[in-house]
């Protein structure tokens, strides 16, 4: 059983990889620090500083130092506004707005940094997304089209509207410009949690793991945890690229990209140390432990570092601070409280 204290401003995948492939030492990484430095300057007064929670000994169940990032605190209740204001704010928008596929998170955050901005905003949604993130979408003033299937349908009719209207492409976890903005997590946590050793990371496409990974660049272990029904960046790594994987559960909506993104694959392949795998039941439960000991409302993707943690997917050794990045608020409260 976790408490909470202080705020303040069959088998895992882990060595699963039989032949890792390991990028060339002279290749500069699709994202580096100085990009995640520029995007800090660029998103500064848009975004939120979101809190660190440092824990108890033993809380839930954990023998390390555990230390939870807040990011579902952030704009829209999800990491994704740091990535959408820095798309944004370094491209030349034309007078038709902006495009984005989203399971629901990245279409929030690019409907409000529009917004916020002076956009127009049109967001495709696959209609495997709870109902109340499109609804939420569409109150923040962008126009939404619910598209059949999952997010590699709404992205494909994302990529389509892009080309005939002219709009700006926003990718949810592929551009250099998003997973930058992503990484400036990596850059606060450096500065709330120098004592931090690992930092766990939820992967859908790969953006936010992408993002914290470049920060770190190997000076911090980074670990990658995925729903064993959606199986990504694990399956990339096998293969040495990205593959298509079968994409259901708990946290399609939030994870459930049919594919890792290139950046993400390269970054990984550099600088995290594993990618561990969770069941649905283990993340339901995750999620009304947040609730129960810490008054956390986290949606399934948001409590995937959690079940991580509690299940011993990942086994924190004892002193080792793990970060467990709270990557999302944007759940039905009734599914976890009721």
């Amino acid at each position: 059983m976790g408490g909470c204290s202080t705020l303040s401003s069959e088998p895992t995948a882990r060595g699963c990889f039989d032949t890792p492939v390991e990028a060339p030492a002279e290749t500069p990484p699709p994202v580096t620090r100085a990009d995640i430095e520029r995007a800090a300057e660029r998103i500064a007064g848009r975004v939120r500083r979101t809190p660190v929670m440092r824990l108890e000994a033993g809380a839930f169940g954990v023998d390390g130092d555990l230390v939870l990032k807040l990011e579902l605190l952030q704009h829209t209740g999800s990491f994704k506004p740091r990535g959408a204001f820095n798309r944004l704010l370094s491209a030349d928008v034309p007078p038709v707005g902006v495009i984005a596929a989203s399971g629901g998170n990245f279409g929030l955050a690019v409907a409000y940094a529009a917004r916020e901005t002076g956009h127009r905003a049109e967001i495709f949604v696959p209609s495997s997304s709870p109902a109340v993130k499109p609804d939420r979408i569409a109150a923040e003033g962008a126009e939404v089209r619910v598209i059949s299937g999952y997010y590699a349908d709404a992205l494909e009719a994302s990529r389509e509207r892009a080309r005939e209207s002219g709009a700006l492409f926003m990718h949810a976890y592929d551009q250099p410009e998003v997973v930058a903005g992503q990484g400036t997590i990596g850059m606060e946590l450096s500065e709330q949690v120098p004592d931090a050793a690992t930092v766990l990371v939820a992967v859908g496409g790969g953006g936010l793991i992408g993002g914290i990974a470049s920060w770190f660049a190997g000076g911090v272990k980074v670990v990658g945890v995925e729903p064993r029904s959606c199986p990504t960046l694990t399956e990339a790594l096998r293969a040495g690229a990205p593959v298509d994987v079968e994409v259901g559960g708990i946290a399609a909506d939030s994870l459930g990209s049919r594919r890792a993104g290139d950046i993400a694959v390269e970054t990984a392949q550099r600088f995290v140390e594993e990618v561990v795998l969770v069941e649905d039941d283990a993340i339901a439960e995750a999620q009304r432990a947040l609730w129960s000991s810490c008054r956390l409302v986290a949606e399934p993707g948001g409590a995937a570092t959690l079940a991580a943690l509690r299940t011993g997917a990942y086994r924190a050794q004892d002193g080792e601070c793990v970060v467990a990045v709270i990557c999302g608020a944007n759940a039905d409260i009734g599914s976890i409280v009721g």
